[in-house]
């Protein structure tokens, strides 16, 4: 009876593996795992459908984020301007 829930496991577990497939960090048995998985739980197929969704979005995106050293610059002006203003 114990080798018969083998493949099954909690749903934690599943949005883990789902969270790591989106980022290709999983193994071929846990992708394997998490097919059978959504077959039988409705909520993480809804969790595993949007987090596929939400990752289409952020890809399509194009976002532009700054680089290290002009961020660094930003907060150094900003902590400059705080200070200047609080004194």
């Amino acid at each position: 009876m114990g080798n018969k829930l083998k493949f099954m496991f909690q749903c934690d577990e599943a949005t883990h593996i789902c969270d790591k497939t989106q980022y290709k960090e999983s193994s071929f048995l846990e992708k394997f795992k998490l097919q059978l998985h959504l077959i039988y739980c409705k909520t993480c197929r809804k969790y595993s459908r949007n987090n596929f969704k939400l990752t289409d979005c952020i890809e399509k995106s194009n976002i532009q984020s700054l680089d290290k050293k002009f961020k660094e610059s930003m907060k150094e002006k900003l902590d400059a301007a705080i200070k200047e203003v609080s004194n």
